[in-house]
């Protein structure tokens, strides 16, 4: 495993982070167990997982919220390998129906930090990453909580996810204001398919010293050989089959394109992250052992300039970072 700084610290994670979503909602805690058990013995130690993750994703349902924090935490008290782990986890979706049962004012920051604690069963988070932006909320506000966590010993790294370029900067830089080291790594919606964030969020993480964590690397399974799947006999959902015959012609040269390598078409959407210097690591979440095992096959591939050049034409990006990519 060839391990890769995260951003411009020196922490070092896995160029693969176990994605913990699926735990506790389509994955039980045993299966979740093997999973997590296998990530670490093939040398991934860096897990990601969120306060709201294990249930619905629905503001008006709360059952389930916490269980993916919850069964890390069985499985760190069963295990006793805490310290082999980067934990990441997330705060701000509602975990209540109160008004300050969400969001990043210093009250809600506290207790998530205090709940997520509890349900993980350790004494600090490695990584605490902001689910969303709240911009309402004052810099000084957000960073006065979130340095008070970092002096306490609870929180190690800060880190963003799902913000535009100019939230980034803007929320880094009233860090640094402060004296305080601000945010590591961005969290983001990245893949061969859906890249708008090589427009100002990718150029903002490589400015910043950012690591770009990216998350649906396969595009939410479009780019894992899903034309294969469904010749197969595997169905669709109504909402993945529209995708498919938007994009047919594209999926159709890109599965073609990958049994030419000889490779797995899901392999080589983590590869073209991988080989993108900005980016720390796609987030891969297996419901699976054959899952897990799959991605870590992916690790062997590289890409030579040419396949990368195949692909942008596939999947054309955004034509660069703004405003070149738009202006003269």
């Amino acid at each position: 495993m060839n391990y890769r700084k995260l951003g411009r610290t020196g922490l070092k994670v896995s160029p693969l982070c176990l994605g913990a979503m699926n735990f506790g909602d389509v994955t039980a805690e045993p299966d979740s167990f093997r999973i997590m058990d296998e990530a670490l013995a093939a040398g991934i130690n860096y897990f990601d997982t969120a306060d709201v993750y294990g249930g619905p994703q629905t503001p008006d349902m709360e059952k389930g919220y916490g269980t993916s924090e919850e069964i890390i935490g069985n499985w760190f008290e069963r295990s006793g390998q805490r310290n082999s782990v980067v934990l990441a986890t997330k705060f701000y979706q509602p975990m209540g129906t109160g008004p300050n049962d969400r969001g990043l004012s210093a009250f809600h920051i506290r207790e998530a930090c205090e709940a997520s604690l509890k349900r993980l069963k350790t004494d600090r988070i490695d990584l605490y990453q902001m689910h969303h932006s709240d911009m309402s909320v004052p810099q000084d506000e957000l960073w006065q909580a979130l340095d008070l966590l970092v002096a306490q010993g609870k929180i190690l790294y800060v880190g963003s996810s799902n913000h535009a370029g100019w939230q980034i900067a803007t929320t880094h830089l009233a860090a640094q204001a402060r004296g305080s080291l601000g945010l590591v790594s961005e969290q983001s919606y990245y893949n061969l398919m859906e890249r708008t964030v090589e427009l100002e969020v990718l150029p903002a993480c490589r400015h910043h010293g950012l690591g770009l964590v990216c998350w649906s690397p396969l595009n939410r399974g479009l780019l894992g050989g899903v034309l294969h799947a469904s010749a197969n006999g595997r169905r669709a959902r109504p909402d993945v089959k529209e995708n498919i015959d938007r994009h047919r012609p594209q999926l159709e040269r890109y599965e073609s394109f990958c049994a030419g390598l000889g490779a797995p078409p899901a392999a080589v959407a983590m590869a073209w992250l991988r080989q993108n210097p900005v980016v720390t690591a796609p987030i891969i979440g297996p419901r699976t052992l054959e899952q897990l095992n799959a991605a870590l096959d992916s690790l062997s591939l590289e890409l030579s300039r040419e396949d990368l050049a195949t692909l942008d034409e596939i999947w054309p990006g955004p034509g660069g970072q703004a405003p070149q990519a738009y202006a003269w």
